[in-house]
């Protein structure tokens, strides 16, 4: 009962830290299944869905036990998908123990984000190179870089003191819209919504739409809806932002530099 109780224990940890991390929900399903397979557990069944697993082992035997995990939906660390993968393809390889693989887990699940500056550095350039791409200047494209470094500051300090994601993305594009509106009335001649389309691209959730199509496209239709409708909620979370904005830019001004 223990023996397999730990088991099942780690593959739905391996597949808890797979989920939360950004895993499509097929893969975390394949990985607890060959994970419990790999030590011999042939009786099981495992449901997995974009924010919960459902499992259970060794249901005809005295010794069955079953788990439930609920997993709120995270962001996306491909280093510790990575790493995940590899540990468990050693463990179907038979080449890591059960003990080793607790040990292996915990390092896995401990691989660290990229360093602040990393991300709001990048997060500039990344903003200036979409800003250019849909039709801004080379000057817009400088004045976005620096609005996508304040966005990704604003960013950083929210994940400690704002629990919801769709708060974080109204004040977000309401931050950089309000920030592109000040470049314009200082006199500098930039294509506003070109800056505000390259700034507000960080936060596009280009990741759930994705994994929610392919979702669908393998029959995981309620976990393909669940990440459908946090798209469409965190687009919708954006589009809120920058219109209350520009909005009250033009309650206040009468939008002259918007016409």
């Amino acid at each position: 009962m223990a023996v397999t109780k730990e088991i099942l224990t780690l593959a739905v940890e391996t597949g808890d830290a797979l989920l939360r991390n950004g895993a499509e929900v097929y893969r975390v399903e394949d990985t607890v299944l060959h994970i419990l397979k790999a030590y011999e557990i042939t009786d099981c069944d495992v449901y997995v869905l974009s924010n919960g697993i459902f499992a259970s082992a060794n249901e005809n035997k005295e010794d069955a036990c079953s788990m439930i995990r609920h997993v709120p939906l995270g962001s996306t660390h491909l280093g510790r998908i990575a790493a995940l993968n590899q540990l468990s393809r050693e463990i179907c390889s038979h080449e890591c123990s059960l003990r080793d693989a607790w040990v292996r887990l915990e390092e896995c699940k401990s691989i660290p984000k990229n360093k602040n500056w990393v991300e709001i550095f990048f997060c500039g350039v990344g903003s200036a190179g979409f800003c250019y791409l849909f039709g801004g200047t080379a000057l817009d494209s400088f004045v976005a870089f620096f609005i996508g470094l304040v966005l990704q500051i604003f960013l950083i300090a929210s994940d400690r003191h704002l629990e919801s994601k769709f708060i974080t993305n109204i004040l977000g594009s309401g931050i950089v819209t309000f920030l592109s509106l000040i470049v314009l009335s200082a006199g500098i001649p930039i294509l506003q919504d070109k800056v505000v389309i390259g700034d507000i691209m960080p936060l596009v959730p280009g990741i759930a739409l994705t994994t929610s199509i392919r979702d669908f496209f393998n029959g995981d239709y309620l976990s393909g809806a669940i990440h459908m409708i946090d798209a469409i909620l965190t687009a919708f979370s954006i589009a809120v932002g920058v219109g209350a904005v520009i909005t009250l830019y033009q309650l206040v001004t009468g939008g002259a530099l918007l016409r």
